[in-house]
């Protein structure tokens, strides 16, 4: 199960760093997750100031 990110985004880009498979990617409004390349990690929701990355439902 991949994770998403949230609208409490800011656009920081800590999560695109952190991110060890680069699943994550700057989208029109905040960061988006790639779910096919995501591995479920949480590398991403470790270092989000807002916590914006979640697991899927």
């Amino acid at each position: 199960m991949a994770y998403n990110i949230n609208s409490e985004c800011i656009n920081c880009g800590a999560c695109e760093a952190e991110c060890p498979v680069s699943a994550i990617s700057a989208g029109e409004s905040s960061y988006v997750i790639d779910a096919a390349t995501c591995i479920d990690c949480g590398a991403c929701a470790s270092v989000c100031p807002v916590g914006a990355p979640n697991p899927a439902e």
